[in-house]
């Protein structure tokens, strides 16, 4: 029986090749893109799950209210782990993990600059189940000035040797690799190519501090310990070790220090919940954001709907063509149910025959898509035993749900009725499904081409919203501290060029996530008993700063070109002075007190400039002056040739003898990547309104052929009657374009609440302007029309004759 089944439906999908070509090709793709976009999802809901102790593991993060909100920190100071684990019982393992900074690496005559060297506790690979491919895990880093290295690494300084036991310079110190690994996974929240022991910098005897950041501190709880339940007992540690810091650090009282009990607090993160839940802007690594995650998710199930969409729609509307297959079955004896089975064998041979080329399409197009959503996935893995297992279930499970309706619905048909010729015909007239499904489809690719118009508009908004600098023509030369006391030298030989208008050196420059922070208050205000403590970022600039950037000062005065002088003063933004509490009062000359009872005077206010991403609000930020800024040399240039201005900068430092390369980047170009996420998103939503639209389209292309194939005798009675070419196509095409319009009226308001709900992600956001649903409507009635026209167009001007010759 199951034979015969498969025999009749091979031998149907040949006989209607149209049909089965619009099926196999429409599955194909929502297949293919359900499959790129479940691959996509298992890694990110698969991240820092390769540690055995990931559901064991946490990391301790500081919440601390600051300029009127709470501020996480995915970072706690050096002492808080170890305090924490000798605290708790259920705490049976602590370590850290910090960044060494970007630092150059030597091993003979192999120099190069290494941007992911970690700093890390004895126990860091063991309790993450990073294995040593060579070496002792449990003694690689417990010694000063040891470092395990990745094999890409080893192989980099060491060529086929073995770089086990060698000796490499690591920015001033000579360390030793004691262990080499394959690589940290990739589904980890944190990466590096070299792994130095945290005890070369932070020695025993070093000062347990609880009250800064800056040490990612993980914990392995006991089976039995409730987090929640750790987390109430931590205000006491908050209390013992951070109130006395804050008291000696801010020079305040102790009930004062004593409030920080409320606002300081320690929290525990799943290790598993980081790539997803956490998205400040101090973390290691740019993490994945779960709302993506349910975009993608939704994405894959709309594709996939549509395609199946298709599917249930050209099947019901091609029962006329069985009809008397059907018939004449159930005259031989055909139960119901064998007819059911039928049908349903059909819709799973061609479900079979679209994952085939399914298949072939997640081939060809995996490498776009894996630099659309930054992924590294292989094509090994849509062939693994388990993913083939689950491609298999998904074969059955759309095979079985996009035949379901149409078997039940053409096994329904009437004897007597079919035989006469009329019943199919009556039964495929009833379209109230199949017209409610075409609005479903364009609905989706309405609302899509909506979300890709808002999602290009706010990242227009955001690239060309006023900055606050001139972010055009600035050169960035990275590494200066390599140039050691030959900086201002450097900086005077590129200033002789009269194609660099002015030089400034800092370590800050918009854009750049690296820069310091601290807590200050208004000496002034607190005298009066008010005291306003708000986290503030620290830039340290050079005179030259301000006007090399073209920043505007608001008041008061830029910092003076030479001298000590203004040592103890800073410059502070807009933000600052609103946190700060000035109101309406004058803030120059008043001192502001920040950790460590340092005190500067302020003595210019500039206007706030985006020195982060648009997405974020302006922060308090505090200027401080400083010389000796060793970090970035940048340059405000004017001219047409810049590749030879950097070709001579990069002989003028080579002559210098730095024993770094020469590396540069432009400001605009580093602004430009803020939003790279934005960009990814732009060209997702993009992505798939095509393929939406495509969908769709096959689905009204093989529906308004079937439709017109039905009506084919009442056309050519309209023609003989008189009726225009024009007249017929118009008449033929009105009733898909009114499903496009109701489509485009339901996915307006819809669509209109879930970008707007995205835009709130912003701190500086567009409007979602009217005319943007007003395009999307147009360019889905269009491209529907264009669809539609290829049959209504040929069935008006196909001769009369051909269609009444058989009456």
């Amino acid at each position: 029986m199951i034979k015969n089944f498969i025999v009749t439906a091979w031998r149907n999908l040949g006989r209607n090749k149209a049909f089965s070509f619009i099926n196999v090709f429409g599955l194909a793709v929502g297949l293919a893109c359900c499959m790129l976009i479940s691959g996509y999802l298992y890694q990110e809901l698969t991240y820092d799950t390769y540690s055995a102790n990931a559901k064991q593991l946490y990391r301790v993060y500081l919440s601390a209210d600051a300029n009127n909100a709470a501020t996480e920190f995915p970072s706690v100071d050096i002492a808080v782990g170890e305090g924490i684990k000798n605290a708790f019982p259920g705490v049976l393992a602590s370590t850290r993990l910090t960044g060494r900074g970007p630092v150059f690496v030597k091993y003979g005559d192999k120099k190069f600059k290494e941007e992911k060297v970690m700093l890390i506790d004895s126990n860091f690979l063991q309790l993450f189940s990073i294995i040593l491919l060579e070496g002792d895990s449990r003694s690689a880093l417990t010694e000063p000035k040891t470092m395990v290295i990745t094999r890409d690494f080893e192989k980099k300084y060491f060529g086929g040797a073995d770089g086990l036991g060698k000796m490499m310079t690591v920015g001033t110190d000579l360390v030793k690799v004691t262990g080499i690994i394959d690589k940290v996974p990739d589904n980890s929240h944190f990466h590096a190519d070299a792994f130095m022991s945290l005890v070369t910098f932070v020695t025993p005897s070093a000062k347990q501090t609880w009250s800064n950041v800056g040490n990612f501190t993980y914990l392995l709880l006991d089976k039995n310990t409730d987090p929640r339940k750790l987390e109430a007992g931590f205000p006491q540690l908050v209390a013992k070790h951070v109130v006395p810091e804050i008291q000696h650090d801010m020079g305040v009282s102790l009930a004062e220090a004593q409030k920080s009990v409320n606002t300081f607090k320690f929290l525990l993160q799943p290790l598993t919940d980081i790539h997803l839940h956490s998205a400040t802007k101090f973390e290691l690594e740019s993490n994945g954001d779960i709302h993506y995650v349910y975009i993608f998710s939704a994405l894959a199930i709309f594709v996939l709907l549509l395609a199946c969409i298709n599917f249930t729609n050209l099947s019901t509307a091609a029962a006329t063509k069985r009809a008397k297959e059907i018939g004449v079955r159930k005259v031989l004896g055909s139960a119901k149910n064998r007819l059911v089975w039928q049908f349903l064998i059909e819709s799973v041979m061609l479900t079979l025959l679209a994952m085939l080329f399914a298949l072939g399409l997640v081939y060809l197009l995996l490498p776009y898509f894996n630099n659309l959503s930054g992924k590294h996935i292989a094509v090994s893995f849509y062939l693994g035993y388990g993913v083939l297992l689950s491609e298999v279930a998904l074969v059955l499970i759309v095979g079985l749900v996009a035949g379901l309706y149409p078997a039940f619905f053409m096994s329904s048909f009437k004897i007597i009725p079919i035989l006469k010729g009329s019943g199919g015909a009556e039964a495929a007239s009833k379209g109230g499904l199949r017209s409610s499904l075409i609005v479903f489809q364009f609905a989706i690719s309405t609302a899509l081409i909506i979300a890709t118009f808002v999602v290009y508009g706010q990242l227009s908004f955001m690239q060309n919203k006023k900055l606050g600098y001139d972010k055009n023509q600035v050169l960035v030369i990275n590494d200066a501290y390599a140039l050691g006391n030959n900086i201002d030298a450097f900086k005077q030989e590129l200033l002789s060029d009269n194609r660099v208008v002015s030089a400034t050196r800092s370590d800050n420059v918009p854009g750049y996530s690296d820069m310091g922070g601290t807590e200050i208050y208004v000496k002034d205000i607190a005298d009066k008993g008010i005291r306003n403590e708000i986290h503030t970022n620290i830039y340290w600039i050079d005179p030259n700063y301000i006007p090399t950037l073209k920043m505007e000062m608001l008041k008061g005065r830029n910092f003076y070109p030479s001298g000590p002088a203004d040592s103890a003063s800073v410059i502070i933004n807009e933000a600052a002075v609103k946190d700060l509490g000035f109101g309406n009062s004058d803030p120059l000359g008043k001192t502001i007190i920040r950790s460590g009872q340092r005190h500067y005077t302020i003595v210019g206010v500039i206007k706030d400039f985006h020195y982060t991403s648009a997405k974020q609000k302006i922060a308090p930020l505090m200027m401080i002056a400083s010389n000796n800024s060793r970090g970035l040399v940048i340059l405000r240039v004017k001219t047409t040739d810049v590749a030879g201005l950097v070709s001579n900068i990069k002989t003028k430092w080579e002559g210098f003898n730095s024993g770094a390369p020469f590396s540069y980047s432009f400001l605009d170009d580093q602004f430009a990547s803020l939003y790279s996420a934005e960009q990814r998103t732009g060209k997702i939503f993009t992505s798939f309104s095509i393929v939406a639209i495509i969908i769709a389209c096959l689905g009204l292309f093989g529906l308004a052929a079937f439709m017109i194939r039905q009506r084919i005798k009442e056309i050519g009675i309209r023609k003989v009657l008189g009726a225009s070419s024009l007249s017929i196509t118009v008449m033929l095409s009105r009733e898909f374009l009114k499903l496009i319009v109701i489509a485009s009226l339901i996915s307006f308001p819809l669509t209109w609440y879930a970008m707007n709900k995205w835009l709130q992600d912003f701190a500086y956001r567009t409007s979602i302007h009217w005319w943007v649903f007003l395009l999307a409507g147009i360019i889905a009635l269009l491209v529907a029309a264009i669809t539609i026209s290829f049959q209504s167009i040929k069935a008006a001007l196909a001769n009369p004759v051909k269609s009444l010759r058989s009456e």
